[in-house]
């Protein structure tokens, strides 16, 4: 099982990373717009691949032109580095 990091070797690699997430205490939270509903639904689409190959899903909430993600790793009971790796990744979706 992955181990959980404390809350300050959170914070430090947000910033290190400089990673476009907050941490919420034992999740990380993305909040982007996209251009409508459509394209908010492309945007989970292409996030929805990289969980999928990274086998690490994140909770998805969708509300017309606005996405939130958050991040934990439910079996460790907090936040470890596949968080921030995942996180890594989706953020390189910016053009989506």
């Amino acid at each position: 099982m992955p181990e959980v990091l404390d809350p300050t070797a959170v914070d430090q690699a947000l910033a290190e990373r400089s990673l476009a997430w907050e941490r919420h205490d034992d999740q990380l939270v993305k909040v982007v717009t996209r251009q409508g509903f459509a394209g908010a639904l492309a945007y989970v689409d292409a996030v929805g691949a990289l969980a999928e190959a990274a086998d690490h899903h994140p909770d998805i909430d969708i509300r017309w032109n606005t996405v939130t993600l958050r991040l934990s790793t439910h079996s460790a009971g907090g936040l470890t580095a596949k968080d921030l790796d995942l996180a890594t990744e989706i953020d390189r979706l910016q053009d989506v």
